[in-house]
């Protein structure tokens, strides 16, 4: 067995090191233990290290993971090279995250599981990802409408590398991002690279729930508990057991429900409307919104209790208009799919094309360039995709320009309420003087 150069290890824990010495054996040339960090920048300059597994706590009595970031910082300012795995219980996964921001490679979670702390270690040490991490090789052809598309932006590509880390862990994820770029679909490769990946990922659209239906929704009714309850109907969340559940939209979930929300969260159980029995249910939750959460709490429009339990991993996903590297690429894949739909040979992008695509604001993000894609496909005579085929809504034109059909007009008025509300669908329905379903079936239309 080839070996992966040498290894040192910190942590306070004596039993632990000892451990490690006998697993890590067979893989690295050589393993150096330290139980303090003290002596940690004078070992460094030893000899040549190839990895450090850091612990993030060593202060008796202390468990805020800054005595491991700022020793983080000490190895990277004086061995860069040094590939560091933090090592740290569950509860600090979200510090080991901000870690792998300010440079560590990977994290590892106490107690570990030998083989996934031993793969880790060896492809830090090699500088490769982990064979574990490896992703199928489904989503690589363009047509693959379920594959999540990373692109090749530095933004992306952090979250990507977030997205592998934490995904493996059952740590609740809140995922932020204006409206169309992607949140469902990310919290789809979130499950996809889970453990629970072998059972149901349930999604509710809390923007679309009726506030009279949330609880039959969420947590099921029995039979004759209300009209029209005609048997006994398990809830999203017994059909998420031991899988994930996304709750999409959830910053619009009116405040006198998100009790009822934490309730079932904390308690791990729901009851059944019409029940007083509570049913024990194991999820892995996913939330997902495009508003500023922290700004609703100042407002009192959202719990803090409730914030802090869903966000225990925070993601944004970033504007496409902030990786416009990933737009064509992006366009090319929609191409590629829409083109196998609608039984047409593979277009291609014109260069005139793709500058007005790379040159667009795009507010309606990765929907709305989709949208205009399918639309260009359609109409496409030739083989190539020209220009003239994208009637993009001029989003920097002056107010007074006129537009040119009766539905940019309507996506027009409906993008300056989401902007003036805030994201807020039931003022902007109230604004615009149509209801929520309306609203929302719209902005699914317009790709907003």
């Amino acid at each position: 067995m080839k070996k992966s150069g040498n290894i040192l290890i910190v942590d306070d824990n004596k039993g632990v090191l000892t451990a490690l010495q006998l697993l890590l054996k067979p893989h690295f040339d050589d393993i150096r233990t330290l139980s303090s960090p003290v002596s940690l920048p004078a070992v460094l300059d030893e000899e040549e290290w190839h990895v450090v597994l850091l612990d993030m706590n060593f202060t008796a009595g202390i468990n805020t993971g800054n005595e491991g970031l700022y020793w983080l910082h000490e190895i990277k300012r004086r061995k860069p090279a040094v590939a560091v795995v933090l090592f740290t219980a569950y509860a600090d996964i979200e510090l080991a995250v901000r870690g792998i921001k300010e440079g560590a490679t990977d994290f590892v979670v106490k107690p570990w599981d030998n083989q996934k702390i031993v793969e880790t270690l060896t492809a830090a040490a090699q500088g490769s990802a982990p064979h574990g991490k490896e992703k199928p090789k489904k989503g690589e052809t363009a047509a693959d409408e379920d594959s999540m598309y990373w692109g090749n932006s530095p933004a992306m590509q952090q979250l990507k590398t977030l997205v592998e880390k934490v995904a493996c862990t059952d740590a609740n994820i809140l995922i932020t991002g204006e409206n169309g770029t992607g949140k469902g679909m990310l919290a789809r490769e979130i499950h996809a690279l889970s453990a629970r990946r072998d059972r149901p990922m349930v999604s509710v659209d809390l923007g679309a729930v009726a506030e009279s239906l949330f609880e039959s929704e969420l947590f099921g009714h029995l039979k004759g508990a209300f009209t029209d309850a005609r048997a006994d109907r398990p809830g999203k969340f017994e059909a998420a057991d031991r899988g994930t559940l996304f709750l999409d939209e959830i910053g619009n979930l009116p405040y006198h429900l998100q009790a009822k929300l934490l309730t079932a969260i904390q308690r791990r159980s729901v009851v059944r409307v019409g029940s007083n029995t509570p049913i024990p249910v194991d999820i892995r939750l996913i939330c997902a919104t495009n508003r500023s959460l922290p700004e609703m709490v100042k407002k009192k429009e959202f719990r803090e209790d409730l914030l802090y339990r869903i966000n225990t991993i925070h993601l944004e996903i970033p504007a496409l208009r902030r990786r416009p590297e990933d737009i064509v690429p992006l366009a090319e894949r929609f191409i590629a799919r829409f083109c196998h739909r609608y039984g047409k040979p593979l277009l291609g992008l014109t260069d005139e094309a793709a500058d007005v695509l790379r040159g667009h604001t795009w507010h309606g993000n990765i929907r709305e360039l989709e949208h205009a894609i399918e639309k260009a496909v359609i109409i496409c005579d030739g083989t190539l995709i020209s220009a003239s085929l994208f009637q993009l809504p001029r989003h920097s034109a002056p107010a007074d320009t006129a537009v040119s059909t009766l539905e940019e007009m309507e996506m027009k008025m409906i993008g300056k309420a989401l902007e003036t509300c805030g994201g807020n669908l039931s003022a902007v329905a109230s604004q615009l003087g149509i209801t929520r379903q309306t609203l929302y079936n719209k902005m699914k239309k317009y790709g907003l």
